[in-house]
């Protein structure tokens, strides 16, 4: 436990990102797994163009690494088209 008061109040903010990213990165997956599981094409395309947005986001914010975002988009992109 940190006895400094601004080490303190970096845990404090640490754990509040913390609990952000995790919720952001669990609803990413989420919508992955959705978009995978997509049934037609149509229903496939519009859960792609939603993940498109999430990824973007995460990797504007540095959450996801850019090029890891690029991998993903282009690999659903590939099941959406199909």
């Amino acid at each position: 436990m940190p006895n400094i008061k601004s080490a303190k109040k970096r845990m404090r903010l640490s754990r509040v990102a913390n609990e952000y990213n995790r919720a952001r990165r669990s609803q990413i997956r989420t919508a992955i797994k959705r978009a995978e599981e997509a049934g037609d094409t149509a229903s496939a395309q519009d859960a792609y163009r939603q993940v498109q947005v999430l990824l973007d986001r995460a990797a504007t914010n540095r959450l996801i690494h850019p090029k890891t975002v690029a991998r993903i988009k282009s690999r659903l992109a590939q099941k959406a088209n199909r």
